[in-house]
């Protein structure tokens, strides 16, 4: 037996006390997340599952055990997804509940493999091995995004309400953040194992250098506010309609909805100063589904509130793509009343934008005709208003790093996402979403602007704080200024390679725990 790890026999590889304090991990990690606020568990909600680990260190048990607590996780923490399978869809609940576990146990192996990954190396080298968990972690949150474009609850993302813990992303992204994490889990796991002043002393080092990390990070302009707007390069003026998600699409309800977008745009409008300063009117992506490139009506009067409000809108609109197909689109139009730029969104929604599955697949067409099949874009254009150029995407893409990355390296000198979480209803995902968009700010140091159509609409400065934000399930209107950035973090030049060299380094120590005493389980 080496310090700290035992060696059962196959009979004993998994109890009931290995299953009770995996699934304890997993809950305090769901419940770290929103809706529960209980962030600060995070730091020590691993602890449970990695001594399950190290007292085993049996690779396919650990294995399982590890499946068991991603699959539960993420079927915790992504629960959500059953509100439009329900009120949408009509599914009864136990049903659309049922239809969640596939989705959890897929996403569930990664952290399956984590688990397996660091049984072969605590019995290669022993305790002191436990310390290759926070290269593994991170390593195996990049391979579930490249495999599966799926990345929501990367561990860091917990930490998005505090700022002052996140501002490693801006070179290491969300995955820096999830490193430290499962350092202090370690940690402390690697001081309840060997129980010595030796392993106090190497635990509490670990410590002081995530704290150093933390530290050395911090920006001095945090709790900042907002620049006035007489100060700004140019105004931002966001619209949260509330477009119902049961909407009725009859003639009198398109316009009363359609005239409720201009009479508040109006309205803020009017309510400006009149300094000069370029002015910009954003709308959300929404179930309006406006069709720009195919309603004249739409396109005379966006191009006449423009010119006689001197202002240029973004909206969201469907637009033809090639051999029959929709896109999902931002269009800008500018203070002349022409279209000047269109961004179609890049990564869809899946089940919610296409069905990832191949058309001969067994039903693929039905789930399609329900849920939309549009076609992805492929180009990052930039919108100009003023002196400032906006990157833009759209809903579900603010959780995929590399968009907001290109649009930064492109030039963009503020980030917009429009989304709309409102066929999700009033559940976790509101704040779930709008931690993504957190990020995205400080990987790129740049503020996001975020308009929904149901909330949360908010102004998140390049340190991460979510300001001005608004209530949800209700109209309101923002007025934001925006400014000229300049710079470049080392995230955005030169993306993930923190997590690449994770990932290198763990698939050598994984090879090297095999060197010498390959053997069968």
């Amino acid at each position: 037996m080496q310090d700290g790890v035992s060696k059962q026999s196959p009979a004993k590889r998994m109890t009931t006390t290995d299953v009770g304090l995996t699934l304890l991990s997993a809950v305090l990690l769901i419940i770290s997340f929103p809706d529960f606020n209980l962030s600060f568990l995070a730091w020590i909600a691993l602890v449970p599952f990695l001594l399950v680990v190290a007292r085993r260190s049996r690779p396919w048990p650990s294995f399982f055990l590890g499946w068991l607590f991603g699959s539960v996780f993420f079927y915790g923490s992504c629960y959500w997804l059953t509100y439009s399978m329900i009120h949408t869809g009509g599914l009864p609940p136990a049903i659309a509940f049922a239809l969640l576990v596939p989705g959890a146990l897929v996403v569930g192996v990664f952290p399956g493999a984590f688990a397996l990954m660091l049984a072969c190396a605590l019995r290669k080298w022993g305790p002191l091995a436990m310390f290759l968990a926070p290269l593994l972690w991170p390593a195996l949150e990049w391979a579930r995004l490249e495999t599966t474009g799926q990345l929501w609850n990367a561990v860091g993302y917990s930490q998005a309400y505090h700022p002052s813990l996140i501002q490693t992303a801006s070179w290491g992204g969300v995955y820096a953040v999830g490193f430290l994490i499962l350092a202090v889990n370690v940690a402390l796991t690697f001081v309840l194992l060997r129980r010595r002043l030796s392993a106090v002393a190497i635990s509490v080092s670990v410590m002081v250098l995530v704290g150093l990390a933390l530290m050395s990070t911090s920006l001095p302009g945090m709790g900042g506010h907002l620049i006035s707007l007489n100060d700004a390069a140019a105004i931002v003026i966001a619209i949260q309609p509330n477009v119902p998600m049961d909407l009725v699409k009859s003639t009198e309800d398109m316009k009363q909805l359609n005239a409720r977008h201009f009479e508040m745009s109006e309205l803020a409008l009017r309510q400006l100063p009149d300094n000069g300063r370029p002015r910009l009117v954003i709308w959300p992506e929404s179930p309006m589904n406006f069709t720009y490139g195919t309603d004249q009506q739409l396109r005379d009067r966006l191009a006449g509130f423009a010119k006689t409000n001197h202002t240029s809108i973004i909206l969201n609109s469907q637009e033809a793509a090639p051999n029959n197909g929709i896109y999902n689109s931002a269009l800008l139009i500018n203070e002349e009343g022409r279209l000047v730029a269109q961004y179609d969104k890049i990564r869809l929604l899946p089940f919610g934008e296409y069905v990832p599955l191949p058309r001969w697949f067994p039903g693929a067409g039905l789930i399609g005709a329900i849920v939309g099949d549009f076609t992805p874009g492929t180009n990052y254009r930039l919108m100009p208003f003023g002196e400032i150029n906006a990157g833009v995407f759209i809903c579900i893409e603010s959780a995929y790093p590399a968009i907001a990355r290109t649009f930064t390296g492109a030039g963009a000198d503020v980030l917009i996402n429009i989304s709309n979480d409102g066929y999700l209803g009033p559940t976790a995902v509101r704040r779930q979403h709008l931690a993504n968009a957190i990020f995205r700010a400080v990987e790129n140091r740049r503020p996001v602007l975020r308009v929904t159509n149901t909330g949360i609409t908010a102004f998140i400065m390049p340190t991460g704080e979510a300001r001005d934000a608004t209530s949800s399930f209700e109209p309101d209107v923002r007025v934001w200024a925006a400014w000229k950035s300049y710079g470049q973090t080392f995230y955005t030049k030169h993306g993930d390679l923190f997590v690449v060299v994770c990932a290198g380094l763990s698939v050598l120590f994984f090879g090297l725990s095999f060197r010498g005493r390959l053997k069968t389980e």
